[in-house]
């Protein structure tokens, strides 16, 4: 479980194809402190940790069914990546609830300044745009964001400052998929809805 509060931005150092994608990430998180077998949310998908180095980085496996889901085939040395460790008992909630399981690719469709923060517009795909409702929370790219606005299948978000500062958003540009996980709750609404 995480919340979608990015606590470090991670680089891809390597990649490499063996059966799966092998992906080495620098961090600035202390490795002395992450076990073998955890679970660390990248770009909001949940992976565990197969190796570590103790000059920063560890290294994750990534299946052929993750990479069909996500946009981590695109996954390159590199590339900045938003990183969250696995929430413990007694974490602050500062986002809401987040599995790390991305349930499809959103577009970006439109990026414009407003104020100090920038208007994100996004295209989910048909089948999950019932579950993003507005001032509901959708995870993107591993990042909690409370969703303003909603017409049919185009959702918007509201980046402030803090966030394009210590996340990837400040490098968002139209065209960009990015990794969508729907609010839980919304999905199970949705499910006991079937029997009525």
């Amino acid at each position: 479980m995480f919340t979608g509060i990015v606590t470090d931005v991670g680089r891809i150092v390597e990649t490499k194809l063996t059966g799966d994608l092998r992906a080495r990430i620098a961090t600035r998180y202390d490795v002395a402190g992450i076990d073998i077998g955890a679970s660390i949310a990248c770009d909001g998908v949940c992976l565990t940790v197969v190796a570590l180095g103790p000059d920063g980085w560890f290294d994750v496996e990534i299946s052929a069914e993750t990479l069909s889901k996500t946009n981590l085939g695109g996954w390159a040395p590199g590339k900045r990546v938003n990183l969250e460790r696995a929430l413990k008992v007694g974490d602050e909630l500062g986002g809401h609830i987040v599995s790390g399981h991305v349930d499809g690719l959103a577009e970006v469709v439109g990026v414009r300044q407003e104020g100090g923060s920038v208007r994100v517009t996004f295209r989910a795909p048909e089948a999950l745009a019932r579950f993003i409702a507005p001032k509901g929370s959708v995870a993107l790219n591993g990042t909690s964001l409370t969703v303003n606005e909603v017409a049919g299948a185009e959702f918007g978000v509201n980046l402030i400052p803090h966030t394009q500062e210590v996340t990837t958003w400040g490098e968002v540009k139209a065209g960009d998929r990015v990794n969508l996980e729907v609010d839980t709750m919304a999905r199970y609404v949705a499910r006991l809805r079937e029997f009525d």
